[in-house]
């Protein structure tokens, strides 16, 4: 087995090529039910739209059931819905069969741990050793174990959505969904139409292979476009698992993370909801993410990219906000990881009661000027050549000593796929351009 599996966000590639493959899959499964699944022996499993799903389903079933594992089969759900359903059900663990924002050629397998949360470090790093040594069968192996459909479990999206805000919450306002395709497909339309707004719903027909096809938070081309003929009052996008928010405002321009961040910090604050009085975000924010949350008296804390690293720092600091850059917004009051719904529903509630357009509302914040490349190669190979060029590593430290004090340097492997992504942000809008041309003329050369 060559190189190490597990990314920032579990295992992903390009589905029925190893790993992602029938033989891996069901090995992996039985690897789990003997480490993981000792307690209840049962397991939770849902996935998204993408056509690879149900193969991938089928071969970790196999898996299980042959260690006389229970399996509760979510069907088609967003992995915020997995994370809480894995506790209700009182499971070992679950597993989330999607790639997110990927094409879908892709799949992936996110493990979640009996409370809900993503595996850490240390479990992966142990189940990566497991795998890589044979599997010794055993014969005294008489249990053989069932799978139990679970009924409507995007029932509990309609519980909790009582809970936010009432009927006819949004009553008036005009917006455009996009729900990528994905696993959102039957669910978004339905919540918004629930709380009163009028909706243009595009990307809810998904058929196995057009999951993020020029749509959801990755493209936001068409919803931009919808919003402007339509003249509606924002754009709302998710992306294929329903962990990511992209919105745009009634002028069809595009709004970040960082600045969706930045506005629910400031309702929760406004509306005394804010817990620990702190927001998290990533190192890969906007430097103006956080020396506006801070403007607002609020201690704002980075922690590395990942959501899962920044619901740990949320943990460790008391706060219920946290998010990243790419869309993921944690509301942990609502839910145990990055739920576009929950972020969707909030934001709307703002304007509404704001009575303002998106575009006077947004952006929240004015951003650092900043310079960003994501750069793509052919395998992970070349890019291990890379960061670990002598190099690279002197231009990179260079840099960060020209930047100290009013602009930072970031240069990260994706966790998901074969990129390397390069920012820099400086006060001084020409100073991060001139330096990110060095960057990419040293990066180049080796590659």
């Amino acid at each position: 087995m060559a190189g190490k599996l597990f990314g920032t966000d579990g295992i992903r590639g390009i589905a029925n090529t190893y790993p992602l493959t029938v033989e891996f899959c069901t090995k992996l499964a039985m690897v789990l039910s003997r480490q993981i699944c000792t307690s209840q022996k049962a397991v939770l499993i849902a996935r998204d739209t993408r056509i690879s799903g149900q193969m991938l389903f089928n071969a970790l079933s196999a898996g299980f059931l042959s260690q006389g594992i229970k399996i509760f089969d979510a069907g088609i759900i967003p992995t915020p819905l997995c994370t809480t359903l894995t506790p209700k059900y009182n499971v070992d663990m679950s597993i989330m069969i999607t790639a997110s924002h990927n094409p879908y050629r892709d799949n992936g397998l996110k493990l979640i741990n009996a409370a809900g949360d993503k595996f850490s470090d240390e479990q992966t790093n142990l189940i990566e050793k497991l795998m890589a040594e044979p599997f010794a069968d055993n014969d005294n192996q008489q249990d053989i174990g069932e799978i139990v459909a679970i009924n409507s479990p995007e029932a509990e999206y309609s519980a909790k959505i009582k809970k936010i805000a009432p009927q006819n919450a949004l009553k008036g306002m005009k917006i455009v969904l996009d729900a990528a395709n994905g696993s959102f497909s039957k669910i978004l339309a339905p919540a918004f139409e629930y709380l009163g707004a009028q909706i243009i719903s595009l990307a809810d027909k998904p058929d196995g292979k057009n999951i993020n096809e020029n749509c959801g938070s990755q493209h936001t081309e068409n919803l931009s476009q919808s919003v402007i003929d339509n003249r509606f009052d924002m754009g709302i996008a998710v992306d294929g698992d329903g962990d990511r928010i992209i919105i745009c405002d009634e002028n069809g321009k595009r709004l970040d993370g960082d600045q969706i961040i930045a506005y629910l910090a400031t309702y929760l604050k406004n509306h005394n909801l804010l817990k620990g009085d702190a927001v998290v975000s990533t190192v890969y924010s906007n430097l103006g993410l956080g020396k506006y949350i801070r403007s607002l008296g609020i201690s704002h804390y980075a922690s590395a990219v990942g959501e899962r690293y920044v619901i740990e720092k949320m943990r460790e600091v008391g706060s219920n906000l946290g998010g990243e850059e790419s869309g993921h917004m944690v509301l942990s009051d609502y839910a145990k990881t990055g739920d576009a719904l929950y972020a969707a529903i909030i934001v709307s509630l703002g304007i509404k009661e704001s009575s303002q357009k998106v575009s006077e509302i947004f952006p929240v914040f004015k951003p650092f000027p900043c310079e960003s490349r994501n750069l793509r190669f052919d395998n992970k190979e070349t890019i291990e050549k890379i960061m670990s060029a002598t190099q690279v590593k002197d231009t990179i430290s260079q840099i960060s000593e020209r930047l100290k004090g009013h602009g930072v340097i970031l240069v990260r492997k994706s966790g998901t796929e074969p990129v390397i992504r390069l920012k820099i942000e400086d006060e001084n809008e020409q100073t991060a351009s001139s330096e990110m041309a060095l960057l990419e003329e040293c990066i180049k050369k080796i590659s």
